[in-house]
């Protein structure tokens, strides 16, 4: 028999943690605050919290954000993959409260909702993949078969960000095309920053040619292919600047590279903001350099913002920034192929803004986070009014 609805469908969702969030953290967030508050009780679970998280950008903001909302947080302190015993808070509660949905974001969180919830007869249970290389090397060895055949098996939707996304799901990882949902990733619309103003906060120079790009600094996002190619694009446009908004793991290496390249002062690396829309004011053109991608939140930010992108041929990029639409196309770990892409629209301004008014227009068409929000909505219900597993 199908499953009555209560008055509120009480939600759960888990991520491991907000310290230097990235695309997946973000829509966590975004899936607990943007869920109808009239009908669902929604809670987030981090799983690796740390009392920093209070005071630490952008975490406070975004638990600001989520205590604003009316969702509550439940925090986990679990030090290892091997505690298990931190995750007794979580099952208690799936638990006692009965609750209906518990939905994960990125692989860890997909593991364990997948079987917490199985464990606490959860009816509706939903892993999220926000991408990945879906090769199996390296310590991801294992990551394939537990995709195959522990969370498609324990959940009962596993959620694909971008179609290139749902076709390596089922054609490298083999996992049923039954048990993968479609749902595409979507921002929010933002004012638009006053690009001079930027520039003089930045002190970049008025007419100075500007690129730039923005993630956490991880091995996959590539930046080290933008800091080589700024090296070359540097003898042609002597003024030029790029900036790499973000923090991670990478930026000693990135540092060491901009120094022995002699691009102190043209690479700047800015650290984690919180004024994306305004440093996104201050460019010409936006760059998306990585070895693989879902959908990413980043791209989408640019185009809402105007500005044509250069991204690499890879993922669910293609499915974003269409080459000749509303920007450029050029395969991974090529600088030098990146160089003339970046040149090209850097000496065409009519180019530029032809592209960038389209991917604006394209963007608010296709990806928006209400219609994101709306469609996890229909999700839930769909599988709440289906017989039990």
């Amino acid at each position: 028999m199908g499953r009555t609805f209560p008055e509120k469908t009480r939600v759960v969702v888990i991520i491991d943690t907000i310290a230097s969030p990235g695309g997946g953290e973000r829509l966590a967030v975004e899936n607990a605050i943007r869920l109808d508050p009239d009908r669902y009780e929604r809670t987030l679970c981090i799983t690796r919290w740390e009392d920093l998280l209070d005071r630490i950008e952008p975490a406070r903001t975004m638990l600001a954000r989520l205590r604003d909302s009316g969702v509550r947080v439940v925090k986990l302190r679990r030090r290892s993959r091997f505690a298990l015993w931190a995750w007794w808070p979580l099952f208690s509660l799936l638990r006692r409260e009965r609750i209906d949905v518990v939905h994960g974001h990125l692989f860890g969180s997909n593991v364990w909702a997948a079987v917490l919830g199985r464990l606490a007869s959860v009816p509706a249970i939903v892993a999220h993949e926000h991408m990945w290389a879906y090769e199996g090397g390296g310590g991801n060895r294992l990551r394939p078969l537990l995709d195959r055949e522990l969370i498609a098996r324990l959940s009962d939707a596993f959620v694909a960000v971008s179609e290139e996304g749902q076709r390596r799901m089922i054609e490298v990882e083999r996992i049923p095309s039954s048990e993968i949902v479609l749902i595409q990733n979507g921002i929010a619309g933002f004012d638009p920053g006053d690009g001079t103003r930027s520039r003089v906060e930045l002190g970049i120079a008025a007419g100075a040619p500007v690129v730039g790009t923005v993630g956490h600094l991880r091995p996959e996002k590539a930046f080290g292919v933008l800091v080589e190619a700024a090296a070359s694009l540097h003898s042609e446009y002597s003024d030029l600047v790029v900036l790499i908004a973000g923090e991670g793991p990478e930026r000693p290496s990135l540092e060491r590279q901009i120094a022995e390249l002699g691009l102190d002062g043209v690479v700047r690396l800015l650290g984690s903001r919180d004024d994306i829309p305004s440093v996104l004011s201050a460019l010409d053109v936006a760059v998306c350099c990585s070895d693989f991608e879902g959908g990413p939140l980043s791209v989408m930010e640019y185009m809402e913002a105007g500005l044509p992108v250069v991204a690499t041929e890879v993922g669910g990029l293609p499915e974003l920034v269409e080459e000749g639409r509303t920007g450029l196309l050029v395969p991974p770990r090529q600088p030098a192929m990146l160089s003339d892409a970046l040149s090209r629209l850097l000496s065409d301004r009519a180019l530029r803004e032809r592209l960038g008014e389209r991917a604006q227009s394209v963007r608010r068409q296709r990806w928006d986070l209400g219609v994101w929000a709306r469609r996890l909505e229909g999700l839930y219900e769909q599988l709440l009014s289906r017989p039990r597993r």
